[in-house]
């Protein structure tokens, strides 16, 4: 039996207590069908990259799981969690502050570009604060078109945006953590 397609989300927020918000995201993406959550990354403040100035520091991390989706129903749904949490896209600034983020990085080795959607998400291999997570969860990992992995491409990132990583007891979740910090799935299996 297949476990659907592999895929990776970034998550992130700088309103609010937002690694609560991040920490409750987690948790409402685990309880809906569209995604078998099985792990995610330590979480890290960051610096906010573009956007308006003055705004607060984000928490950041990364969510891999599978899903049967396809990658705009996926979308979707990711957005529908992020109206949950109070985010309003019509209203708000581009890469301004905001209660949750949920980017779909990867969807298997998936390449596209639609009107909303562009995957592999077109400034991943840009940004340290997507990277960072990512490569704690899988360092080895090659991204489609750009044939690089994770470890590499963030060994080369030309970001120079403060990502600190949140100690474990900042980032306590409901699941396993490993050594390495990564959290693995601890959720009701469906």
């Amino acid at each position: 039996m297949s476990r659907g397609v592999p895929v990776w989300i970034g998550v992130g927020g700088n309103l609010g207590e937002a690694r609560t918000v991040v920490q409750c995201a987690i948790g409402t993406v685990a309880a809906r069908a569209f995604l078998r959550l099985e792990a995610w990354s330590p979480w890290y403040r960051t610096e906010p990259v573009g956007g308006p100035a003055g705004q607060g520091w984000y928490v950041n991390g990364v969510l891999f799981g599978h899903t049967f989706l396809e990658p705009e129903p996926l979308l979707d749904r990711l957005q529908e969690v992020e109206r949950l949490f109070g985010r309003d896209r019509r209203r708000e600034v581009r890469w301004g502050s905001r209660p949750l983020d949920l980017d779909l990085l990867l969807h298997g080795r998936c390449r596209l570009r639609s009107s909303r959607l562009t995957l592999p998400h077109p400034r991943l291999h840009l940004r340290r604060f997507v990277l960072q997570p990512l490569a704690d969860l899988h360092p080895h990992l090659n991204l489609p078109g750009l044939e690089r992995t994770v470890d590499s491409l963030l060994r080369d990132v030309d970001d120079p945006s403060q990502v600190e990583r949140l100690c474990a007891s900042d980032a306590a979740m409901t699941g396993t953590s490993g050594s390495d910090g990564t959290n693995r799935r601890r959720f009701p299996t469906r």
